[in-house]
């Protein structure tokens, strides 16, 4: 049986006298994304490849939805891991102390590790933040007037405060599919957990991810790498991700221009990720996503974890979204990358029956990585060399 999440509960919300067109908004939008062609199990052809139709349907959409990915057993176990990441979560934005007035989780780390957001608002859109890349501001729905003044919203660094979510990047599945669209030589970006809290979560303002490359005259489909969105409980048009499909390949687009056109922040053209438990999406970060604060009875925990083309980030010298402005060398690129050689030890110790992904740049290093009660201390802020582009 699962742990319950220590959420705060709230009435359901609504938009007021514009709920009829969200509603017929959101039906739409499932119909179409449903219609796209562009979800079912992972699968790989003869040589080991990820299917070619599925790398095309990714490439040409700018997502895909791999379906039952992960078992419930599995399930169980991220959702008691994640109902102690919040129990022991300050008890509210800024203090020092949990529920029960023990040290909080994360306060003696150097690096960000909790995001803490005001019921349904829209912090990011129309500010300069992350260079600016959310043009445009959300709708804000009126939150219940007994809404906390902060909820979580968001754990970085995640694989620090849960094993079975350093077991989750371990997936030989997603690992092999992360090798055929990134290249043996894949590198990590960074992992987070995002809880959407029913009736109270916010929103993220429509936007692009890369920011490096767009100018980059080899920029391709696949230039600032992905992230992989596994469903804790499933998520759909109420309280999910949005997607506006083929933007990945159009280049930098005006975020903006397009919020204009629309005569809103509903961007005609953009569909949901519709996901059921145990479900992973691959999201291209160059594909144009957002999504709507979260009016719904229903929360969405969704654990994200990212990598890169080591071409895209090796030389580069960037930062100050995910991480400190720093060098991607290759010693920064090793050092974050033992991240993918712990988590492949730690899932192969627990899940006894499945093959044990090679990870080709830390062939003849396994013995060097194993993961251990010892080794728990060496991922305390490894999220502080982060590899955001």
């Amino acid at each position: 049986m699962r742990a319950k999440l220590p959420l705060v509960e709230v009435p359901i919300v609504d938009y007021g006298d514009d709920q009829t067109q969200m509603i017929a908004y959101r039906e739409e939008g499932t119909k179409r994304a449903l219609a796209l062609g562009n979800r079912g199990p992972i699968r790989f052809d003869d040589s080991g490849e990820l299917a070619p139709d599925i790398v095309k349907a990714y490439t040409e959409n700018g997502f895909y939805v791999f379906t039952d990915v992960l078992t419930a057993t599995e399930l169980n176990e991220i959702e008691a891991d994640l109902a102690d990441m919040l129990h022991h979560s300050p008890v509210s934005k800024d203090a020092l102390v949990d529920r029960d007035g023990n040290p909080a989780l994360g306060i003696d780390l150097e690096a960000r590790n909790i995001s803490w957001v005001k019921p349904l608002s829209d912090p990011l859109g129309g500010t300069d933040a992350s260079y600016g890349r959310h043009e445009a501001k959300m709708n804000e729905p009126t939150p219940p007037a007994e809404a906390p003044e902060h909820v979580v919203q968001l754990f970085l660094g995640s694989l620090q405060f849960s094993d079975a979510c350093l077991r989750l990047y371990g997936h030989p599945q997603l690992l092999r599919v992360a090798e055929s669209i990134n290249g043996p030589d894949f590198t990590p970006f960074n992992e987070a957990v995002w809880i959407k809290q029913p009736g109270l979560g916010g929103s993220v303002a429509w936007h692009q991810d890369g920011w490096t490359h767009w100018n980059n005259p080899e920029l391709d489909d696949h230039t600032h790498g992905f992230n992989f969105m596994a469903q804790l409980y499933g998520c759909d048009a109420t309280n999910g991700l949005w997607v506006v499909p083929g933007s990945n390949r159009l280049g930098k687009l005006s975020i903006k221009s397009m919020v204009a056109a629309a005569g809103s922040d509903r961007l005609p053209d953009a569909v949901p990720l519709i996901c059921s438990p145990g479900d992973v999406a691959i999201t291209s970060r160059q594909a144009v996503h957002g999504s709507f604060a979260n009016t719904s009875s229903n929360v969405r925990v969704t654990l994200n974890f990212g990598f890169h083309r080591r071409s895209s980030v090796l030389g580069i010298r960037s930062g100050g979204v995910h991480n400190p402005v720093s060098e991607y060398n290759e010693e920064y690129i090793f050092e974050r990358s033992k991240l993918i050689a712990w988590a492949i030890d730690a899932r192969s110790q627990h899940f006894h029956d499945e093959d044990r992904y090679v990870y080709k740049p830390f062939i003849g290093l396994e013995k060097d990585f194993v993961w251990s009660e010892q080794t728990r201390p060496l991922l305390r802020d490894y999220n502080l060399r982060d590899i955001g582009i």
